[in-house]
């Protein structure tokens, strides 16, 4: 679905996608077990001398969302590296140190245009408005984590809105717009809204844990990366619940490598790291709860789709990189 007519373009928008680069498919592997977990067997054809042009349209619409949210993350990827100067992403060089930020940007571009154009092809209006919201939030997450005060800073509301908006949303929108095309309940699609959104929240609350216990090999990025650009996640703002002091600290700016030291030295001291953990397990245990939820259904495909859901769960909140 990566295609240029200008040859420098499109090697840079399938730069991530070549390299492996963009992970691991996390995204759109959960929506097409989605699909299934509703009782719609994407990798299944219809029988053969069976022409079933419903279901396999079907299929087609619902492999083009996953698509169209692996574009839009890989878009958010380039977008992100140009703004925070990332040399690196996953442990090779990033698209704007090989190629410069204004192809970065041209190239993050280009990959929601096309999100944009299949979305379009769906014809289906309430998902427009779910995706489009979902890239709303992302601009807006963005926003809000620079240019938020020193009060929003030290809040676990704000902390966790933002982190919906940057990581959660696009996952949860995404689920909802598989339940709504299957043609499921408003409560359904509900349910699949809210595994996509705690599903993603685990993730990045998992994701800060590393960025303080992981290794640059691991996680392919610097470690301590957030906290060294200033940025205060989970673990930190635990910290400073049983060490009101570590407050000044941060507001003294972490653009300094002495604060940067004494708000590890607080870390280390406190159950920053273990509450974060817990609160990643507490959002599986709702993610997992929500497919537990769904209508019965006895099918083996749909079983085990389900159970896939449910493990997913569990590794993304055992995960070391």
């Amino acid at each position: 679905m990566v295609v240029a007519e200008v040859p420098k373009l499109a090697s840079a928008a399938e730069y991530f996608f070549k390299m492996g680069v963009e992970g691991k498919r996390f995204r759109p592997t959960v929506i097409l077990l989605m699909a299934s977990a509703l009782n719609v067997n994407i990798s299944k054809p219809a029988p053969e001398g069976v022409v079933d042009m419903f279901s396999t349209e079907l299929r087609t619409r619902l492999q083009s969302i996953a698509e169209i949210t692996e574009m839009i993350h890989v878009a958010s990827l380039l977008h992100d590296d140009v703004l925070d100067d990332a040399d690196t992403r996953r442990g090779i060089g990033s698209l704007n140190l090989v190629m410069g930020n204004k192809i970065s940007v041209l190239a993050g571009d280009f990959l929601l245009s096309r999100a944009c154009i299949t979305l379009a092809s769906l014809k289906n209006t309430e998902v427009v408005s779910l995706i489009a919201t979902a890239v709303e939030h992302l601009v807006t997450g963005e926003t809000m984590q620079m240019s938020s005060s020193a009060e929003q800073r030290r809040s676990m509301d704000y902390y966790l809105q933002k982190t919906y908006y940057k990581t959660a949303s696009l996952i949860s929108n995404s689920c909802k717009s598989i339940a709504l095309l299957t043609g499921q309940t408003a409560e359904v699609a509900m349910l699949a809204y809210e595994y996509g959104k705690n599903l993603g929240l685990a993730f990045q609350l998992i994701d800060d844990v590393l960025d303080f216990t992981g290794t640059s090999s691991s996680l392919g990025k610097g470690s301590l990366s957030d906290i060294r650009h200033g940025i205060v996640t989970a673990p930190i703002l635990y910290a400073m619940e049983e060490f009101p002091e570590l407050q000044s600290v941060v507001d003294r700016g972490l653009d300094n490598p002495h604060n940067v030291d004494l708000a590890l030295e607080y870390l280390g001291k406190s159950h920053g790291i273990q509450r974060t953990r817990e609160l990643a397990a507490k959002h599986a245990s709702l993610a997992s709860a929500a497919i537990d939820s769904f209508p019965e259904n006895n099918d083996e495909d749909v079983q085990r789709s389900r159970r896939a859901l449910i493990e997913l769960t569990h590794r993304v909140i055992n995960r070391t990189k």
